[in-house]
């Protein structure tokens, strides 16, 4: 019997997919990875019957990056990234083991089924999967086909089986339209990153940014927010005058008038027409039009408006969104989110889709009547050959979704109930007046109709009181007359909904990538999110676009992202060559980049404005090894240690805190040490300035702190404080943090791990004697009198950790809370485990307690 091997992006759409295909008759296994599984059953396909295995990646398998050694920002020249760096495909999530986990599972498979994501990115998807598994696949005969796509827009039985039954091809134009962007993205990006970085973090220390990136979309985007903020700050207010009338007949309701003038900027002006007009008593009408108009239901919904509302009308950000309505699409709650199309196909089941909301509470009435009466034909909107537009595809309640993911499940089907309702029908009543030789207007707007404003309440006309009936000719008597002094406003900071309005019209990233830019801006802290969404530059990003206007506007403009976009989609199309267009646009921006760094002064300039420099940033805090000076500690990010007469900054581990470790002195240079911690429930360890970022052992890199170091004697070292191999990591050692009594713990200096012990004993010490079961060095611990576990008077004990009795129930393992998930503190990849001093190189796991305590934790 020959095997089929199906693919899907996420666990949970194999899980569907398979229901559905073997009508639950699916047995389910975990993957050699643990976080995909695999569905098996037996069906047919192409008229023979087959084992169908269904499994899934966990999005890209692959990611492009430079090798090895052109990710050392201090060794290469940015300006090698453009042409001469090689770059290579690596594991998007190597813990994850996908390749292999592919291998396995398609190894002897006769057939593939490609059901990822229908968009170029999940085309991209396609060949990365392929790229595994075609090795291990059996050969095909006389030229037969092997390879299947499916396509389909939403997880339901009809469009799964649908797809199913017209399997076509992956399409590679897609996927190199992909390739193309990402090495782009890459290339661009990492150069200008690294040189604007380094530069100004050298010279300033409170620019509060980690990474001072430029991105050829994410720069744009940002080029938006500063330029409304420009506007803002050069606006200049003007005064205008208006004049108000309000007048009245008899009992009725007064009218408040409105000049046909609108309003005059000269103050002598104003006060002429005022005072040729008050002289008037009465108002009298001039004509009554009446005319009924309609506010057009909404056009089906695509990626983009979904993002505009959900950030104007529900509040949430964009990236936000996209997880959201992800996470319905895979529940099957709704179809495809990632679609440009605003019209519905001519084959759409749009009676079937509404009959499904027909017993929901919220809507049941009005889904009832629409299909009593008969549905409105959709307006026509714009079909952008992907997929059909987002739609409800099952009903759910607000007590099954909750939250945020309600909310936008809500107006989702709220819109497209309001595209098949019928246009808001509402009649418009204008009178105007005349006070003696001046002309006023009074409108008002009477609902005949509400049409599709009754499922979306927040887009109807607002209630207003009716006039009375009157005729031309008739008096009204004026009741008050007045001139009113006013201001013109300036702008108001973008909304999101407005930036990504901005960012369509131009062209800047697709409606996947959109929120992406957006939710970069907001991390590198170049804008901050304020209220109604509204995104505020920071000093950074202003004096960032600024910059990039005096050396070269273009790097911030739209126009040249836009102009690559297109070139990128033709490529997609299969009518330009994606080596072509690759090194064309290159070289465009190498030209741009030596251009931009023989001109940075230019942008220097600003930063000088804006930032201080870092000889007058920060406080002391750690003595010098070369000088014996105070250096400064400066606190934003980076965090970093500055000393002015060597003119020389060390990096530190980022997002923790430090302070001096007891003006203590590394053996080796005479530098300061200074200790690292993410909080008492964290991990901490002393590190010595210098030595972090000048590694002083052959087999040890930059970034390693004391609790990594080789250094044979001094007792803050690895070689000193290791006790055993780590209970999870292969690759990490268990170290002894002196610093955390009495509530004593052992951390791995590779992972997160902790393991918390002998709380309340008066001191700690390890020892180079070995346990004799599991090579895991003996502790010598000093007890507290008071607070004593040992039996009789004894305040004192050897032993080791994991084996030694008397120990057993004073071991607790957990994993450390890190104030980032980004943390690098102690971050190395040396391979030696032992502690020196007669311990063996690769000490054995410790294997009773240790093994009892991963099962613990697991």
């Amino acid at each position: 019997m020959k095997t089929v091997l199906m693919v899907a992006e996420k666990p949970s759409l194999a899980q569907s997919i398979a229901k559905i295909l073997s009508r639950g008759s699916a047995s389910s296994r975990k993957g050699l990875n643990g976080a995909c599984s695999v569905h098996e059953y037996t069906g047919s396909f192409m008229g023979q019957t087959v084992r169908f295995k269904m499994t899934s990646v966990c999005g890209h398998v692959m990611s492009l990056d430079f090798i090895g050694k052109y990710n050392n920002w201090d060794k290469v020249d940015p300006a090698e990234l453009f042409s001469k760096a090689p770059t290579e495909k690596k594991e998007a999530n190597p813990k994850l083991s996908m390749v292999k986990f592919l291998q396995v599972e398609g190894r002897g498979c006769d057939y593939v089924v490609l059901w990822l994501d229908c968009d170029k990115e999940g085309e991209n998807i396609c060949f990365e999967v392929l790229d595994a598994i075609h090795p291990v696949m059996n050969r095909a005969h006389g030229g037969e086909r092997t390879v299947y796509r499916a396509k389909f827009s939403s997880i339901t039985d009809t469009d799964i089986l649908n797809a199913m039954n017209r399997l076509g091809e992956p399409n590679k134009n897609e996927a190199l339209s992909v390739d193309a962007r990402q090495e782009l993205d890459l290339r661009i990006g990492c150069a200008f990153t690294r040189f604007q970085t380094k530069y100004f973090q050298g010279k300033y220390g409170n620019l509060d940014s980690s990474l001072i990136s430029f991105g050829p979309c994410q720069t744009p985007t940002l080029g938006f927010c500063v330029e409304r903020h420009d506007k803002i700050q050069s606006f200049k207010p003007e005064t205008y005058w208006v004049l108000q009338v309000k007048v009245s007949r008899g009992q009725e309701n007064p009218l408040i008038l409105d000049w046909d003038r609108v309003r005059v900027f000269d103050r002598e002006i104003a006060q002429m027409f005022i005072n040729i007009t008050k002289t008037a008593k009465e108002a009298q009408v001039e004509s009554v039009s009446k005319k009924e108009k309609a506010k057009q239901r909404p056009q089906a919904l695509n990626t983009v408006e979904m993002l505009r509302v959900a950030s104007s009308a529900l509040g949430m950000g964009p990236q936000h969104t996209m997880q959201i309505a992800e996470r319905l699409y895979t529940q099957g709650y709704i179809s495809y989110p990632r679609t440009e199309t605003t019209h519905y196909p001519e084959n759409f089941d749009l009676k079937g889709t509404l009959r499904q909301q027909a017993n929901n509470p919220f809507w049941a009435d009005m889904v009832k009547t629409l299909l009593a009466e008969g549905i409105n034909r959709p307006r026509k909107g714009t079909d952008a050959g992907d997929h059909p537009p987002i739609t409800p595809m099952r009903s759910a309640t607000e007590a099954e979704l909750g939250g945020d993911a309600w909310r936008l499940y809500e107006y989702i089907t709220r819109h497209f109930i309001a595209t098949i309702s019928h246009d808001c029908k509402y009649l418009q009543t204008s009178i105007a007046f005349s006070v003696g030789p001046e002309k006023f207007t009074t409108t008002c707007k009477e609902v005949i109709s509400p049409g599709f404003t009754e499922i979306m309440p927040w887009q109807g006309i607002p209630k207003e009181e009716s006039f009375q009936p009157c005729e031309r000719g008739d008096k009204f008597s004026v009741d008050e007359m007045k001139l009113m002094e006013k201001q013109t406003c300036p702008p108001d900071y973008l909304t999101e909904a407005e930036l990504i309005s901005l960012m369509e019209r131009h062209g800047i990233g697709t409606d996947a990538s959109i929120p992406v830019h957006i939710n970069n801006i907001c991390q590198r802290n170049y804008v901050t999110v304020e209220s109604g969404r509204r995104l505020k530059p920071t000093s950074l990003g202003i004096v960032l676009v600024h910059g990039y206007y005096k050396i070269d506007p273009e790097l911030v403009l739209p126009t040249i992202r836009s102009a690559v976009e297109k070139q990128l989609n033709l490529i997609a199309q299969g009518k330009a060559n994606f080596q072509q267009v690759l090194d064309h646009t290159l070289d465009i921006f190498k030209r741009k980049f030596h251009y931009f760094v023989d001109s940075i002064a230019g942008m220097d300039e600003l930063m000088e404005v804006s930032f201080s420099p870092l000889a007058a940033t920060g406080k002391p805090l750690s003595r010098c090894g070369k000088c014996h000076r105070f250096m400064k500690y400066i606190q934003a990010k980076p965090s970093r240690l500055h000393c002015s007469h060597c003119d020389e900054t060390y990096s530190l581990p980022q997002n923790g805190t430090i302070k001096l470790y007891k003006e203590l002195r590394c053996p080796l240079d005479d530098f300061e040490l200074v200790l690292w911690s993410s909080g008492s429930r964290g991990k901490s360890y002393p590190l010595c300035p210098y030595c972090y970022n000048h590694a002083p052992f052959r087999d040890m890199k930059k970034g390693m702190g004391c609790n990594e170091c080789t250094h044979p004697t001094c007792q803050h070292s690895l070689s000193m404080l290791g006790i055993a191999q780590c209970v999870e990591c292969e690759s990490g050692v268990m170290v002894l943090d002196s610093t955390s009594g009495p509530k004593w713990k052992m951390s791995c200096n590779k992972c997160n791990v902790i393991v918390h012990f002998f709380e309340n004993a008066h001191r700690v010490r390890v020892s180079a004697e070995t346990c004799d079961a599991c090579d895991a060095a003996v502790v010598h611990v000093d007890f507290n009198k008071a607070k004593c576990p040992l039996p009789a008077d004894q305040t004192q004990h050897a032993g080791c950790v994991f084996c030694d009795p008397v120990f057993q129930d004073l071991v607790e393992l957990k994993h450390a809370t890190m104030k980032h998930p980004m943390h690098k503190g102690g971050q190395g990849r040396r391979q030696g485990r032992g502690r020196g001093r007669g311990r063996r190189a690769n000490p054995k796991k410790p294997k009773d307690k240790m093994a009892a305590l991963a099962a613990y934790f697991v």
